[in-house]
């Protein structure tokens, strides 16, 4: 529904009466052939003007009046152009007018609100301005432009520190904080012209309200402010309980700023369970005083404040709870596996959908590989999330334990039934190689990945479809594929190509076109860079293409080459740690490192022996040359090493803790087939 602009909330000509920048709302004499009287939308037209009554049925809200002086009947009456004085009146109308405002209107001055209808009218108005906020200050700024200046030229918002969510019983003392003050500009005058310095108001005139008010007050218990806020009502602060809450609500001195008269209100802001601020508002001692009326209307505006504000802060814990679930539920930092670097992305489906189910892992695995992971769960909401959650810690332990890729999406589908007969996804779970350079694959109905080589040539991968996670019953099948040196692996979700506007299959040929585009920037011997890659990906999303979150992974495969490389096979006998130590020297001298060779060979020592001691079958000693030098013991033995502080008497037990003391870092992983024992230290040292 269209809302037809109000003389109170949006005029047609001159400053917007609603806004703190404009200027005193004030009625200058009206010019020859205005109208005698107010002319909005919906009011009884005063005797003897022009405008004629609306049509039965009309909605008095949205109709606008008929004036039969003016071409153009739809326009609404600035404000510039209400009149300051009522014209003549006779009898009750001149009597009631006065017994309504209380005094006579003098020309130069403000105009009243006359009636009953104009306050209907600006309540409406202002409620609307101040229900437009979703957040914390859009609705503190919707009340302080909807009364300053058409109800008031000044206002100072006061807010509990800090503020309690929902069902939150604050603790602590009752806190107000200054959050806002609003005023007329002091330059101009009630003619609407400049004044001079000279002639500006003092600070008791609303000169600069911040500055002496302030800005934290304790509300005291028993105390007069605790007893206003305590009555929840409006009051004129020339009322002996208000004028003594002022000192302790304003500060020392800050009540001077408090006009005489019934110029003032403070209007306490409760919520749905407590006062959670405060409201006062100040009118100019050259304007015409509040009347016993206005204070129905400060108090509308107070409780649709208040309601607004708490309605802002579940609002703002809500958006801060998804944020978090959506952080924690990702990865934080992505790994530096050995062999291939990596940059991610993620896009949520709106501001109002934080969270989904849409995730991305990498994971080291033993022998410098790493698991690549992208997920999709059905949805985009906290159940979504919580989901996800649950199924990418799942693919974490199953990585944990080397299974194949087939075999972790088998038990991810598993896991999934086990949630519920809705819990569906779709999954993509890759695993690379670098001393291989080669990569395998299995999928549970996700879109496939777009491998870019070097070259600039973007090849979408063929990999079985399969059936997605929580169908049950379904057999996944993995391909193992080349990932040569320099390419780029680029795993997604559908949202970054599925839309309303295009089906998945367009969305991955325009995908796979991007990525040759940007390819032949950089040329063919050299990847583009792959956080630049990344955001170029995400400049392909249309204005109507946001219909999902986007999880977004990308691999720049470097790989190990052979040379770096140093395997063996070890009988498990007794000679097998001399004969390590023997070739892991030879490696080391190969590689132009013998100034390493003391701590490696008594490393290597140390763990083949602890893994020849139980070992039935032959035992593997790798060394990898990188940026650090990597060593890797394996065996066919399950159980995993501990270490442990050996006791003076022991005679052995001391192997793990020399590699403690000396590897930069160290560990040991359970395969299927046994375990690995790893250790690393940093080259020339």
């Amino acid at each position: 529904m269209t809302e037809q602009p109000t003389s109170f909330e949006r005029p047609q000509t001159g400053a917007d009466p609603a806004d703190p920048r404009g200027a005193l709302l004030r009625a200058s004499t009206p010019p020859p052939g205005a109208l005698p009287a107010q002319a909005r939308a919906g009011e009884t037209p005063a005797p003897g003007s022009d405008m004629t009554t609306p049509p039965p049925g009309s909605d008095p809200e949205h109709s606008q009046p008929t004036v039969a002086a003016e071409p153009d009947t739809h326009r609404p009456r600035p404000v510039s152009e209400l009149p300051d004085v009522i014209p003549a009146q006779t009898g009750a109308d001149s009597a009631s007018s006065e017994r309504r405002t209380g005094q006579g209107v003098q020309p130069g001055r403000p105009t009243p609100m006359r009636r009953d209808g104009d306050r209907l009218r600006f309540v409406g108005a202002a409620t609307r301005r101040i229900a437009r906020g979703i957040d914390l200050d859009e609705i503190v700024m919707g009340l302080c432009r909807a009364t300053v200046p058409t109800f008031s030229d000044a206002i100072l918002v006061y807010l509990r520190d800090p503020l309690p969510v929902g069902d939150e019983r604050p603790t602590g003392p009752l806190v107000l904080r200054l959050r806002r003050t609003d005023r007329i500009p002091e330059e101009r005058d009630t003619e609407g012209g400049f004044v001079s310095p000279a002639l500006q108001p003092e600070p008791t005139e609303l000169t600069e309200l911040s500055a002496v008010t302030a800005e934290l007050c304790e509300v005291r218990a028993g105390g007069a402010l605790a007893e206003v806020l305590r009555g929840v009502r409006p009051v004129f602060t020339d009322s002996p309980a208000a004028r003594a809450a002022l000192p302790e609500l304003l500060g020392e001195g800050g009540e001077l700023i408090v006009p005489a008269g019934q110029r003032a209100i403070l209007a306490p802001l409760r919520g749905r369970r407590r006062v959670i601020g405060a409201a006062l508002f100040l009118r100019r001692p050259e304007r015409i005083a509040f009347e016993p009326d206005d204070l129905l209307v400060a108090a509308q505006l107070a409780t649709h404040s208040a309601l607004g504000i708490d309605k802002a802060v579940l609002y703002g814990r809500e958006a801060y709870i998804a944020d978090e679930l959506q952080r924690t539920m990702l990865p934080e930092t992505l790994p530096r596996p050995t062999g291939v670097r990596l940059a991610s992305r993620y896009l949520p489906a709106a501001e109002t959908a934080r969270v989904g189910g849409d995730w991305y892992d990498a994971i080291p695995l033993p022998g410098s590989r790493v698991a690549l992971v992208v997920g999709d769960v059905m949805g985009h909401s906290m159940t979504s999330a919580a989901i996800m959650g649950q199924l990418r810690t799942t693919a974490q332990t199953l990585a944990g334990l080397d299974l194949p890729p087939q075999e972790v999406l088998h038990h991810l589908d598993e896991q999934a039934q086990r949630l519920g007969t809705d819990r569906m996804a779709t999954c993509l779970y890759a695993v690379y190689d670098p001393v291989s350079h080669r990569i395998t694959i299995a999928n549970a109905g996700h879109p496939p990945p777009v491998l870019l080589h070097l070259g600039g040539r973007a090849e979408v991968l063929r990999v079985p479809p399969g059936a997605p996670i929580g169908v049950g019953g379904v057999d996944f099948e993995a391909v193992e594929l080349d990932a040569p040196a320099g390419a780029t692996l680029l795993l997604y979700t559908d949202g970054l190509v599925e839309s309303r506007l295009r089906d998945v299959w367009t969305g991955i040929e325009q995908l796979r076109e991007k990525l040759a585009a940007t390819a032949q920037l950089t040329g063919p011997d050299h990847p583009p860079p792959l956080e630049a890659l990344c955001d170029e990906v995400l400049d392909m999303l249309g204005p109507g293409d946001r219909d999902d979150d986007i999880a977004l992974l990308a691999a720049r495969f470097d790989g190990i080459a052979p040379s770096d490389v140093a395997y063996w096979f070890l009988e498990p006998e007794d000679a097998a740690p001399g004969r390590a130590r023997r070739l892991a020297r030879r490696a080391l001298s190969r590689w132009g490192m013998e100034e390493m060779s003391d701590s490696v060979e008594l490393l290597v020592s140390e763990v083949v022996t602890n893994a020849v001691r139980y070992a039935s079958r032959p035992v593997t000693l790798r060394l990898l040359r990188t940026d650090v030098l990597r060593c890797e013991v394996g065996d066919d033995v399950p159980q995993l090493p501990r270490l442990r502080q050996a006791r003076a008497t022991d005679e052995g037990g001391r192997g793990l803790y020399l590699v403690n003391r000396l590897a930069r870092r160290w560990g040991a992983t359970r395969l299927s087939t046994g375990k690995v024992v790893w250790f690393e230290l940093n080259r020339g040292g």
